[in-house]
């Protein structure tokens, strides 16, 4: 097999875009390495049928930037990173795919490692390591990072929640998760679990028999999303849902979820919060996955994983009172306290 690993002309202040190919793999992969100020870049594979590559250009440097945020937010000692590959997970991947992948990865000589996103389990991160030092999330090892994202994300609304209305008392508040992938559906079990009005929505007619067998979850249809009435909104599907029609039809006082890039133009967190809704930034809340992985580059025990999930509950806590007493946006606080951890570095 033949792979190709090419430089693409890197956005303005990206360290590096490579584009991998191995035709006989079938192959097509982007790989984004963002920041390395704070240590290797780190951030998981997406598999997704993107239209072409300039739409998944943009996705994965979107993605690259917040795990550079997401990392520093966390203080892991990572930089960020992110990899797409081109192509429909459930029709068109294989384990030589996965290898192929695998030896792009290697080619980067460490500065970047990666692990499982949509469309990638760790079986298949497992052949990808066959190839590379730098395959992480592994069956056997940290694992699927899935579980401790959605702990994360639970942790963090619990925080919000307490901020918004009052109490981290769930019972009784609706809550409408959007998305029921593993993270998804993990929270969705937590926020029964504390006693949530539960709705849902979702693409596969599966989770959604699931969520409602299980959980007792309501459904909602996915174009119905911002009619319904909630008290907390968790987005765990895919970016860019909150626009600036959704945003002015959201009926939600707290947005929390494990999504990246949720806000479609970053000016949104201004007209969430002038409608009186509190949004917390997707790359604080959904850092349990990237806790869970980041153990493994470390060797670090459950332990170490734990305390850094209670840390971003508490950042979480820190830029909601500043937010308020400030009278400014959750995210431009966030951005702020990473600005300072990178420049910080940068000077040292």
């Amino acid at each position: 097999m033949t792979l190709t690993v090419t430089d693409l002309k890197a956005p303005e202040g990206f360290e590096r875009l490579v584009r991998a190919e191995d035709a006989e793999a079938g192959l097509r992969a982007l790989i984004c390495i963002h920041s390395t100020v704070l240590g290797p870049a780190a951030g998981g594979c997406r598999m997704w049928a993107y239209g072409g590559e300039a739409e998944a250009i943009e996705d994965v440097t979107r993605l690259a930037r917040g795990m550079t945020y997401k990392n520093a937010m966390a203080g892991l000692g990572l930089g960020g990173g992110k990899s797409v590959i081109i192509g429909d997970a459930r029709r068109d991947k294989t384990p030589a795919m996965m290898r192929a992948f695998g030896r792009a990865v290697e080619a980067l000589g460490g500065r970047y490692y990666t692990a499982e996103d949509v469309g990638i389990s760790p079986e298949d991160m497992a052949h990808a390591a066959r190839e590379t030092r730098f395959a992480v999330g592994l069956s056997g090892a940290s694992g699927d990072p899935s579980p401790w994202t959605a702990e994360g994300v639970f942790r963090c609304l619990l925080t919000g929640a307490a901020h918004v209305f009052g109490s981290d008392d769930l019972r009784g508040r609706r809550v409408l998760v959007q998305g029921l992938g593993h993270v998804g559906m993990d929270l969705a079990r937590k926020l029964a679990a504390a006693g949530a009005d539960l709705v849902v929505t979702d693409i596969h007619a599966e989770a959604l028999r699931i969520a409602t067998a299980d959980l007792g979850a309501a459904v909602c249809e996915p174009g119905a999303v911002f009619e319904q009435q909630m008290d907390v909104y968790a987005p765990c599907a895919l970016g860019g849902v909150i626009t600036d029609d959704s945003a002015a039809r959201l009926r939600a006082r707290l947005i929390c979820g494990a999504a990246n890039n949720q806000l479609a133009t970053p000016a949104l967190a201004r007209s969430l919060r002038a409608r009186g809704i509190t949004y917390l930034p997707d790359y604080v809340v959904n850092a349990g996955g990237i806790i869970s992985v980041a153990s493994e580059i470390h060797g670090k025990d459950d332990a170490w994983r734990r305390a850094r999930l209670d840390g971003i509950a508490g950042r979480v806590a820190e830029m909601l009172v500043r937010a308020g007493a400030e009278g400014r946006c959750t995210t431009d606080i966030a951005d702020e306290m990473v600005g300072r951890m990178l420049q910080g570095r940068s000077a040292a």
